[in-house]
């Protein structure tokens, strides 16, 4: 009986260990940290060996093979003495793709994944199609595979999923873009977190699709030297495409996947606005068309989609001061999307765990829209030595309430309290998540 060895033990992990079992293999679950009680249950549940607050080696090198926690850093010592040893290490969207013969749309890119991740679920179920959500988003992919049998999953993937995936193959990949983004674990270089992302397309033959931005830079510079066998999409909002989505003459949107039957809505009835959303809206369309859905239900979709918690979320309007929650922008890019998206004057919530981030992307923005910033994070130096000289005010704040009511402090009329800390969370806060939930409590407490 093969020995497998999953570590990790949050959502994916754990569905890993239970589709593991089922398939027969000796499984054994270790996690560095502690366990959550709901993860406990369905190990004990399912029979399945765990340890927690460690990882024993005696139990871990005699594994047939390794799926790891996407959390996990490919230069830890644990990874490092493993793929010495010869043991495969590979991630649970490629162990699970082993077992399901359903149709996968992989959906990668810095910003904007679970948006069109998230829209493209909506479009799909409300044509009545079979179809899971899971990736980087919903329950995990192993999981679903152990205990459904949909036809249809529409993935959102990370880089560092895609990197512990080798015979996966995507039937419809999207890159939405590639900007600055984790670069701490890919040596600090653009180029290796950019060849992670094109490995969305690896495996791909002539009869996969892949749907792609041609207006992103970084994608345009790095996609001349890839090798891509599948049928390309291209989506641009400054020019126009033969087969994938553009804008024309009259400000409509054009998706066309073929030349009999394209799709025409204007940019207005997208329930999704902002530039960046236009883009998601355009990827999950073409998806959409490729897996030949009617172009009524395309259109409906994105007309009447509601977006996620905690990315740009209208929070309230407190004495004509608006507070918007965008605690999912977790790096810089996120945070220059939502700035661009603002009409009034700003103030911007900004800090948290910086992942590498150069904030001079920001620049102008802040310049033309932001009339303060509130540091809400540990440690605020960069932050504020980035953009010192740029606005009036600059504060510190330690919780989310200290935040909340310094913005209020500042706000008048037609200001907008903006939530979009380019940051991780995990200096104050548990997760996003938390950060906007405790956001949102402050706001209603005002």
């Amino acid at each position: 009986m093969k020995r497998l060895v999953i570590l990790g033990g949050g959502e994916s992990g754990v569905g890993a260990a239970v589709l593991a079992k089922k398939k027969g293999f000796e499984v054994f679950l270790s996690d560095k940290g502690k366990l959550k009680d709901k993860y406990k249950d369905v190990l004990l549940n399912y029979g399945i060996k765990w340890e927690e607050e460690k990882h024993s080696l005696e139990l871990i090198m005699n594994a047939d093979e390794i799926i790891k926690s996407p959390g996990i850093p490919d230069s830890s010592d644990l990874i490092k003495a493993l793929k010495l040893k010869g043991i495969g290490v590979i991630s649970e969207i490629e162990f699970a793709g082993r077992y399901t013969k359903a149709k996968k749309i992989c959906i990668t890119g810095s910003n904007g994944k679970t948006t069109t991740t998230l829209l493209l679920y909506h479009l799909m179920k409300r044509a009545g199609l079979n179809v899971g959500l899971a990736g980087n988003v919903g329950q995990s992919f192993a999981m679903q595979v152990a205990e459904n049998d949909f036809e249809y999953y529409v993935l959102e993937l990370s880089s560092f999923q895609l990197d512990g995936m080798y015979e996966f193959k995507a039937d419809i990949a999207i890159l939405l873009n590639i900007t600055p983004d984790h670069l701490d674990r890919y040596e600090n270089k653009l180029e290796n977190y950019a060849d992670s992302k094109y490995r969305i397309v690896q495996n791909q033959t002539e009869s996969e699709a892949f749907i792609f931005c041609i207006d992103d830079e970084v994608t345009m510079k790095t996609i001349k030297n890839k090798i891509i066998k599948a049928k390309r999409y291209p989506f641009s909002i400054r020019e126009k495409v033969e087969q994938g989505a553009f804008i024309n003459e009259n400000n409509q949107i054009v998706i066309n996947t073929n030349k009999q039957n394209q799709i025409i809505m204007t940019i207005q009835e997208l329930a999704l606005q902002g530039k960046h959303n236009i883009y998601n809206s355009m990827a999950a369309g073409v998806a959409g068309k490729l897996v030949e859905i009617r172009k009524e239900t395309i259109r409906e979709s994105l007309s009447d989609f509601h977006n996620i918690d905690h990315r740009l979320e209208l929070v309230g309007n407190i004495h004509g001061v608006e507070f918007i929650n965008d605690s999912k922008a977790t790096n810089v890019n996120s945070t220059w999307y939502a700035l661009e998206s603002m009409e009034n004057p700003v103030i911007l919530i900004l800090g948290g765990v910086d992942k590498g981030n150069d904030y001079s992307m920001l620049n102008d923005l802040v310049k033309e829209k932001v009339k303060a910033v509130i540091c809400l994070g540990a440690d605020n130096k960069k932050i504020i030595k980035a953009f010192g000289g740029m606005v009036e005010t600059i504060l510190e704040a330690k919780s989310a309430g200290e935040a909340v009511a310094q913005a209020y402090k500042l706000g008048k009329k037609g200001d907008t309290v903006l939530l979009s800390p380019a940051c991780a969370s995990f200096d104050l806060f548990e997760n996003y998540e938390d950060r906007g939930t405790q956001f949102k409590e402050a706001v209603r407490a005002l």
